[in-house]
């Protein structure tokens, strides 16, 4: 499989600046896997990995000392291999001893020499409070689930992306492409992101192996959860995980604790919904009240809704069928809705810097799926699951703040098009967002110079 991260980490090998690299990531994201790629693509016979999950005495190692020159030949002298300078040196399962991420500010400061890659899920590395964090000595790098690009990759459909990404005049897809890219849409939204799972999938084409696979993911997270919160609160977890697919089967999909427990507030579950957050087993999204840079400043704590870290595990959970997806019903209409905010949250979320929040007003009522920092304005952006595309909310938000938005984005499964100041597009298009986005405000700049030119 081909991951767009490895890209990122040779740029961090050849980085003049680089320091100890941390890999976050929820669990079966794929880290392990990317860290040995790399080492044995650019390092063969030159890494060293090491487990501390595997290999309790490691922890012992860093608990009785933080000197890189200590560790260095103990490790050497325990594995009978020297590390010698240029050496890639990998820690893995980082969560099970923090006293080796305080370690990397020494190795940062002391051993530059040395490539060093540290990884564990974020749950576990948010949990393990190092005695001190090294902040400004390590450099970090997110793994996502897999995108819908990746997806493609992954069945050897390379000539599909490579026309994806070099769509650049906003002329429609031709027919002969848009049909089987909405065809591997809807399988992804069903195979989802996780890396075995879409092996299962791009090898035999079985999807029942791919939902099992699923299934052993989300048993992995809450075994995570039952091992790492406490007897009191992961019970709390386990039931604002499983409410996820109820509160966004609503038309209006605001996280609501009475979904959780019935007369349940924010006191009682709200530490267990920052746990999820935290661990990236959810995704949280905050209204605003206007569309102000930047956006956090406007957020309100108290109106967000939560999504899956992965579109995949959001059909899984919610029992959804395959063949539900492809016609549904008009009951499936609001959870159709749903998947697809959910598809495009996952695929936006690491195109943006600054997180993404949602616009509502109550008179008249109106909502904006999500809201985009962009250089420096903000880009209202609307989702629809299908190629009916009427919607008064963005109309609604237009007429209150049309002045300050030079672009407004509509996913849809109408093909590419951009007309005045909307640009419209396919869902399958959704990991170019951020290239389209800029092309089209560029666009938008040369029309307006010519006609003040005029």
């Amino acid at each position: 499989m081909r991951r767009i991260a490895m890209d990122k980490l040779e740029a961090w090998k050849l980085s003049p600046h680089r320091k100890p690299l941390i890999i976050r990531g929820v669990r079966q994201v794929g880290k392990t896997w990317l860290m040995t790629q790399f080492a044995q693509k650019h390092f063969e016979g030159h890494y060293h990995y090491l487990n501390f999950d595997m290999d309790p005495a490691l922890c012992e190692l860093f608990k009785t000392s933080r000197s890189p020159k200590v560790i260095l030949e103990t490790l050497a002298y325990r594995s009978g291999r020297p590390i010698a300078p240029g050496d890639l040196i990998i820690f893995d399962e980082a969560q099970a001893c923090p006293e080796a991420i305080h370690a990397l500010k020494y190795f940062c400061e002391l051993r530059s020499d040395l490539f060093v890659l540290l990884a564990g899920s974020l749950l576990g590395l948010q949990l393990a409070r190092p005695p001190s964090y090294p902040v400004g000595k390590v450099d970090f790098l997110t793994l996502e689930p897999m995108n819908f690009s990746e997806f493609l990759l992954a069945q050897g459909e390379g000539g599909l992306v490579d026309c994806l990404r070099n769509s650049s005049e906003f002329e429609p897809l031709p027919e002969y492409l848009f049909e089987p890219l909405s065809t591997k849409l809807l399988h992804y939204q069903t195979v989802g992101g996780m890396p075995e799972a879409v092996s299962a999938w791009c090898e035999k084409q079985d999807l029942t192996l791919a939902r099992q696979i699923q299934q052993s993911v989300m048993e992995a997270y809450r075994q995570d959860i039952f091992s790492h919160a406490s007897a009191i609160d992961a019970p709390k977890i386990q039931k604002v995980w499983q409410s996820l697919p109820r509160q966004l089967s609503r038309e209006n999909n605001r996280f609501r604790f009475s979904e959780v427990e019935p007369r349940s507030n924010a006191r009682k579950y709200g530490d267990a919904l920052q746990w999820l957050v935290d661990a990236r087993m959810a995704r949280c999204v905050h209204r605003v009240s206007c569309p102000g840079i930047p956006l956090s400043a406007y957020e309100d704590p108290g109106a967000f809704k939560l999504y899956f870290v992965d579109i995949g595990l959001f059909t899984r959970l919610s029992g959804i069928e395959p063949s539900v997806l492809q016609d549904a019903p008009m009951l499936f209409r609001e959870m159709k809705g749903s998947m697809a905010e959910n598809l495009v949250l996952q695929s936006l979320s690491p195109q943006f810097e600054e997180s993404l929040c949602y616009w509502s007003m109550a008179k008249p009522q109106a909502e904006v799926d999500f809201l985009a920092s962009l250089s420096g304005i903000v880009v209202p952006i609307e989702v629809k699951a299908s190629t009916n595309v009427k919607s008064p909310s963005l109309r609604v938000f237009m007429d209150k703040y049309g002045e300050q938005i030079p672009l407004r984005v509509r996913f849809s499964m109408q093909n590419l098009n951009l007309n005045g100041n909307l640009l419209n597009i396919p869902l399958f298009m959704v990991d170019e967002a951020k290239r389209l986005m800029l092309l089209a405000l560029e666009k938008q700049k040369a029309s307006f110079s010519s006609n003040v030119t005029q």
